[in-house]
């Protein structure tokens, strides 16, 4: 039976059910992963069933949109607010830790010695290390647009390389930010310093694999003739994530690495 409204109504799926309960087990057992750190098989055993049912829910997805034709104009807008408001939530989730960096820094509490950083902590050199991943992740957000440009002049060639470059740089980031973390002096629980200078960067490091992931199962898509000038959502959409996750370290940048230690 045909539809008389341009809207798509989803067929039953078990995915978005068993996505959910994959989603709290794996939360769950890694924050019990916390007090007990040898019990991490059962943490990478959840992992693994996520993804894999993500990635039947994503599959299901690519289908209607690119074989069934249910993603009409009404759908992509959808689709299009949709995200813009799942980017509004992550901007209010990073806005509470960088209110209680900026609480903690402009009036520091007598048990850190009343100074900001606390006595014992050395902080980074803000033009080394964090400067070096400054300038790949701004990079990679010029990447990320030239490919999108490309699509929609049809140059699928250059597409393709300017999102292999800007995944490759996405993947660079990550594997510096580890090499800074051990190089560190202090750890996640050197008081309230510690805590919030990691908890700001490991979330954003996690975004940056989730945008990195994002964007790879893009390029996949892209060379298997998914994407084009008129179907390109989904890269949009990794663009949309990507360019939040290179404002996000901008001010990261600045208040964690570079203003404290002029």
């Amino acid at each position: 039976m045909n539809n008389k409204h341009p809207f798509h109504i989803v067929d039953l799926s078990p995915w978005p059910l068993m996505n959910s309960l994959n989603l709290f087990n794996t939360v769950f057992l890694y924050l019990k992963f916390f007090k007990t750190p040898n019990d991490i098989n059962m943490c990478m055993f959840m992992l693994t069933i996520l993804i894999f049912t993500s990635f039947l829910w994503w599959r299901d997805i690519c289908r209607e949109g690119c074989y069934q034709g249910h993603h009409t104009f009404k759908v992509y807008l959808g689709m299009k607010i949709s995200m813009i408001m799942f980017i509004s939530s992550e901007i209010m989730f990073f806005f509470s830790f960088f209110w209680a960096y900026f609480h903690f820094s402009l009036s520091p509490e007598f048990e850190i010695s009343n100074t900001w950083p606390p006595t014992g902590i050395s902080v980074v050199n803000p033009y080394q290390i964090p400067m070096l991943n400054s300038i790949i992740l701004i990079s990679s957000g010029a990447s990320v647009t030239w490919c999108h440009f490309s699509i929609l002049h049809k140059k699928y060639y250059s597409s393709i390389f300017s999102l292999a470059l800007t995944i490759f740089m996405g993947a660079l980031f990550s594997g510096i930010q580890m090499m800074e973390y051990k190089m560190k002096d202090f750890v996640l629980n050197d008081n309230v310093y510690g805590s919030v200078f990691y908890k700001l960067t490991g979330f954003h490091g996690a975004h940056v694999t989730i945008g990195t992931i994002f964007l790879i199962i893009n390029q996949i898509r892209l060379m298997n003739s998914q994407i084009n000038n008129k179907h390109h959502f989904s890269l949009e959409a990794a663009a949309w994530y990507w360019h939040f996750v290179d404002v996000v370290w901008i001010y990261l940048y600045i208040f964690l690495y570079w203003w404290y230690s002029i």
